[in-house]
């Protein structure tokens, strides 16, 4: 568990440095060409992170990695970075305001509530889902790592 906190905070930490520059220091709008670089950013920081994670995992666990346990961590991983976004964001909107989430596409004539809903499942569900995608990739990748050294060695 330590391991998905450490991980899944640390992606947090990039959103949240993200935010209070892109945002609150160079002041971009929703209609900013820069903002295409955020989801890429969250990407890689998550598929880093996940990896890292993993990687760590299995350095912990030696010959008893499989890559069901590698799942398993970067699913951790991933619920704690989705997690603790959500709240984030949470605190954001609270202290500054819905004018963040109002830059979110189709906020236009509905109410606050239901864009915070969507912005903030969307959040949620998206970090699980590519999540998941990202520890199965990570967790095969050293998992077949762990089966192709043994298997020399014989």
């Amino acid at each position: 568990m330590k391991i998905a906190f450490k991980y899944g905070l640390l992606i947090t930490l990039v959103v949240i440095l993200w935010v209070i520059v892109a945002r609150f220091v160079l002041g971009l709008g929703a209609d900013s060409k820069l903002n295409v670089i955020a989801p890429l950013l969250f990407n890689v920081t998550a598929f880093t992170s996940i990896y890292l994670g993993i990687r760590e995992r299995k350095r912990e666990l030696g010959r008893e990695f499989t890559f069901k346990r590698g799942l398993k961590t970067g699913v951790g991983i991933s619920l704690v970075y989705a997690i603790s976004a959500c709240l984030f964001f949470v605190i954001e909107y609270l202290i500054a305001g819905p004018k963040l989430l109002m830059s979110e596409a189709g906020s236009q004539g509905r109410p606050i509530w239901q864009v915070a809903a969507m912005a903030y499942a969307g959040l949620f569900f998206l970090s699980l889902i590519f999540g998941t995608i990202y520890s199965t990739l990570s967790s095969f990748v050293l998992a077949r790592q762990g089966i192709s050294r043994g298997s020399s060695r014989r």
